[in-house]
């Protein structure tokens, strides 16, 4: 496919009938399509199901560019369309439910979802804590000194400094595993909130967390929840953030409750 005129590499995965229902799965990030099987393998007794590996993540290779959650939308559609699918519901976990309620809530990409079934979504900001602001406000300081400089010596500079070992201590543990494209990839989509986006989403939405997920919080998810015009809330007792891996059976449930409605 292409993104920004940039040829991008997907790898996808088909199963099921074709004459049932289309389902689209999404996963998160440092994730792949691999992880989302416990589900998948299950869904597609009831489903057209096609899931895919995001660019730099499984079977599919780095993409050219840096990736905004706009680019990443494009992907999912593009997807899609390859399948022939113009009607479906989405079952995405962490990142993947961000990009699912990004898609639906642009009406101009013609496409309109008939659910959405997510596991830990992202896209509220997290409360911040005082080491978060403490580290923002270093690497602030850091960068100060070289902002004053000419454009060609200023990027040089930051971009020794964001090599340098006390800037990767200042980032998390996602952030220092990655580097190149990837990395700029992930800070493009980390910092992509849904708040203005999530009261344009129009079909049903079931949030899907489990109560040991240390990733996501349950402040996060009524907040989204409450953003969302139609949306329901599900916690799974002892569950963490992968709680489709967890407790596969009892999201599988979910979902099939929520595509019957």
């Amino acid at each position: 496919m292409e993104i920004r005129g940039q040829s991008i590499q997907v790898c996808a995965y088909e199963a099921g009938s074709s004459d049932s229902p289309d389902l689209l799965v999404l996963h998160g990030w440092g994730s792949s399509s691999a992880l989302m099987g416990s589900l998948t393998s299950r869904l597609s007794n009831d489903f057209h199901v096609v899931a895919f590996d995001f660019p730099g993540s499984g079977a599919s290779p780095e993409p050219p560019v840096a990736l905004s959650v706009e680019d990443q939308v494009q992907i999912v559609l593009q997807v899609a369309a390859s399948f022939a699918m113009t009607s479906f519901g989405i079952v995405g976990h962490s990142n993947g439910g961000r990009v699912a309620l990004e898609l639906s809530s642009r009406s101009e990409s013609g496409v309109e979802p008939t659910f959405l079934a997510l596991v830990s979504p992202s896209g509220i900001r997290r409360k911040r804590t005082a080491s978060f602001y403490l580290k923002s406000w270093t690497a602030r300081v850091m960068k100060a000194p070289f902002m004053i400089l000419p454009s060609a010596p200023r990027e040089f500079c930051l971009d020794w400094l964001r090599h340098s070992l006390v800037w990767k201590l200042l980032g998390s543990s996602d952030y220092q595993a990655l580097d190149g494209v990837m990395r700029e990839t992930f800070v493009l989509t980390v910092n992509h909130y849904l708040d203005d986006a999530l009261p344009s989403v129009s079909c049903p939405v079931l949030l899907i967390r489990g109560t040991n997920d240390d990733a996501i919080t349950a402040e996060q998810i009524q907040k989204m929840a409450g953003l969302l015009p139609d949306a329901g809330v599900f916690e799974i007792d002892g569950a963490g953030h992968y709680a489709h891996i967890d407790q596969p059976g009892v999201v599988l449930n979910a979902i099939r409750e929520l595509a019957a409605e």
